[in-house]
């Protein structure tokens, strides 16, 4: 439980914390190394910045203990220093990380990659998920002679990139000629997905999608789309970032039973530690390697994409989540919280306003106001409620380190924020509450 907390905001402080975010400020744009992380995604004053943090606990640096949710923007799915990663890394560590010539960890690693998830014939690894989702689209542009890129425009994150950053509201800094060439078709929708490759016939050189998000895919989408790819001849990629691993560990491609020519992991698969991979058909990879007639593509050529440590905590997880069954374990618990936080909110009056949704591994929660529209200024309600409580949580997506003491304390806590969601509602206005500016969306034009 959190060591200084009472569960009334107007005691919890985080002075440190806020010391720490104004240095952060002064010397990294943003405060924070990735944009989700930012203190503008959190209550005023109230942005933990951590010490350390253990199985499914972190600690701040005033002292606070928390239950954690959606650990490093769901990477750490095993929970903080999980000891058998730990032990892979470090008996790579004292052998050095770095090599001018590949290592042999590199094939044990693609040994492993391609044993876990069998539909891919050929891998190759990179440090994020960024590195790995633009190596794709570049691949599919150079293996059709096509120009433009369909994306499912109800996902919300792909890359870095100017592809697909250009059309976001932070697309400030990339070209409108690179930005046209980016196109979308909405997910669920067979119908409007081919009218697009009908429109742009011959010019589209990949479909690129989550094969699941916050709903499952609709009766034969899956399996329709890679046969729209097949007649219109794309490449068809999924983006398994956050479905690899958490839909299963041989990615949402084999739970569905539909294969796409490429496909892109990252998150779960180092736990933490950075790599991501792009797999796929191997007369399609190979265009990036060295034994075609073709023309060359530059497919991935990263400084550290090899590091040995990374790939061994990568190896490790794999072998935990089969031998474990570590999927099922993250089901089991998104269920239990899931139908403990519903309860909840129904108790207090709040069960059509706090929403859960998603996979039970993948859980994220809708706050919802007076209308039943979705609300910033509700959310920072909740979030100061939950902070608060010792629960650190912009999701409820589940690592596996939970326990049944951790679910039933954030559950606890979820009550009695609910309860005060109920009097915000009933005064039909949550400012009393919020104590700052509300929080804000990640892409939005004006700072």
């Amino acid at each position: 439980m959190n060591s200084e907390v009472t569960g009334d905001t107007e005691e919890f402080h985080l002075p440190r914390s806020r010391t720490a975010n104004e240095r952060l400020h002064a010397m990294i744009p943003g405060g924070a190394h990735t944009y989700a992380k930012g203190d503008d995604q959190y209550p005023e004053n109230l942005a933990p910045v951590i010490s350390h943090g253990r199985g499914a606990h972190v600690w701040d640096i005033d002292g606070n203990r928390y239950v954690e949710y959606g650990s490093g923007l769901r990477s750490v799915s095993l929970g903080h220093a999980h000891p058998r990663v730990l032990e892979a890394v470090r008996r790579e560590l004292d052998r050095g990380s770095n090599f001018v010539r590949p290592s042999i960890v590199e094939v044990e690693a693609a040994e492993r990659f391609l044993a876990t998830v069998p539909t891919a014939e050929m891998v190759k690894f990179a440090k994020n998920g960024s590195d790995v989702t633009t190596a794709a689209v570049r691949l599919a542009r150079a293996v059709t002679g096509r120009p433009r890129v369909a994306i499912c425009g109800d996902h919300p994150f792909f890359s870095v990139d100017d592809w697909f950053i250009g059309t976001t509201p932070m697309s400030a800094g990339v070209p409108a000629a690179t930005t046209e060439l980016t196109v979308a078709f909405p997910y669920g929708d067979l119908a409007a997905t081919e009218e697009l490759l009908t429109r742009y016939r011959d010019e589209v050189a990949c479909l690129i999608l989550e094969p699941a998000g916050h709903t499952e895919p609709p009766p034969g989408y899956l399996a329709g789309l890679r046969e729209l790819a097949d007649r219109h001849g794309c490449v068809l990629i999924f983006d398994e970032m956050i479905t690899g691993f958490r839909w299963s560990e041989a990615g949402a491609q084999s739970l569905y039973g539909v294969v796409p020519d490429l496909s892109t992991f990252g998150k779960a698969l180092g736990n933490g530690f950075a790599v991501s991979a792009l797999a796929g058909r191997r007369d399609l990879m190979e265009r990036g390697g060295l034994r075609h007639s073709g023309d060359r593509v530059f497919l991935l050529s990263t400084t550290h994409g090899a590091e040995t440590h990374s790939l061994a905590a990568a190896m490790a997880v794999q072998t935990t989540y089969v031998e474990e069954g570590v999927t099922a374990r993250l089901h089991a618990l998104g269920e239990r919280l899931a139908a403990g936080v519903r309860e909840a909110a129904a108790c207090m009056g709040v069960g059509d306003h706090v929403v859960v949704r998603g996979r039970a591994s993948n859980l994220v929660f809708a706050t919802l106001d007076e209308n039943r529209q979705p609300s910033q200024r509700y959310r920072t309600l909740f979030l100061r409620q939950l902070l608060a409580g010792g629960v650190l949580a912009p999701s409820f997506v589940v690592s596996s380190a939970l326990d049944d003491a951790d679910i039933d304390l954030t559950v606890d806590v979820v009550a009695q924020a609910c309860a005060v969601y109920r009097k915000a509602l009933d005064a039909a206005d949550p400012t009393p509450w919020l104590a700052g500016r509300p929080v804000k969306p990640v892409f939005r034009r004006l700072a």
